[in-house]
């Protein structure tokens, strides 16, 4: 049996660490760039990754959202897929996680 209020906790945490990770990219990216044009290059090649970081970051967010209305509306810890129990093994590893093992599988 899943403890709710356990995961609720662990979700509330992940989403608040990720939001402040995405806010520290974000004024990492609000930086201006040198002057210098070989250091402006290297600082445009940093922002790129900074970005792909920045849209990783905001699509685990919305998982992790996502993960707290299934805590909500008492259907966490379903496959979303295929309704199956989500093992908890799995939960405790990704507690965002929204498809069983074997879904997930299928999926990617």
């Amino acid at each position: 049996m899943i403890d709710l209020a356990k995961a609720r906790t662990r979700l509330e945490a992940q989403l608040a660490e990720l939001e402040e990770r995405l806010g520290n990219i974000e004024r990492d990216l609000d930086e201006p760039h040198d002057t210098d044009s070989s250091e402006r290059a290297v600082q445009m090649e940093d922002d790129e990754a900074l970005e792909a970081q920045a849209a990783l970051v905001t699509s685990e967010i919305a998982s992790t959202r996502r993960a707290l209305v299934r805590v909500a509306d008492g259907t966490y810890g379903e496959c979303m897929n295929c309704g199956a129990d989500i093992s908890e093994n799995r939960l405790d590893a990704r507690p965002e996680s929204a498809l069983c093992i074997t879904c997930a599988s299928a999926k990617g």
